[in-house]
């Protein structure tokens, strides 16, 4: 199952991969950042971010494993949460005429009918939360 969602923003691809991958903006983005715990790296493949999020049933943690980090192109990686299934993340930046555009998915196996509607429904939320945090955080 597959979750996408994407917006342009009026900076360069430069400027948005550099804001939106440093980790000390997540919290100005992020819903439901409570925080990042320490230790947490984010720049290169194979780096670990262990984070905790807040969400309807309290504060969860979550890590991330980065896969692949392409500066102004391409982040890959692969989040865990307990109750969840492994979700697979992708963030691209495309050049769109001197904009950003920038497109975020998430793909998942779901393991039955409350993955495929309840976890799709919260992965879309997230999503659209995130792209509109950013477009206030990015338009200034």
């Amino acid at each position: 199952m597959r979750v996408e969602r994407d917006h342009r923003f009026p900076v360069s691809v430069h400027d948005g991969f550099a804001y939106i991958t440093d980790q000390a903006n997540w919290p100005q983005y992020w819903p439901g950042l409570v925080r990042i715990e320490p230790g947490s790296r984010w720049g290169e493949p194979g780096d670990v971010t262990r984070m905790v999020l807040r969400v309807l049933r309290g504060e969860v943690p979550m890590e991330m494993t980065l896969r692949r980090f392409e500066p102004d192109r391409l982040v890959q990686y692969t989040s865990t949460q307990p109750g969840l299934p492994d979700l697979q993340h992708e963030r691209h930046f495309d050049d769109g005429g001197g904009e950003l555009h920038y497109r975020a998915t998430v793909e998942f196996t779901p393991r039955g009918l409350y993955d495929r509607f309840v976890v799709r429904r919260a992965i879309a939320r997230a999503l659209h939360a995130t792209i509109a945090n950013l477009d206030k955080a990015l338009v200034r």
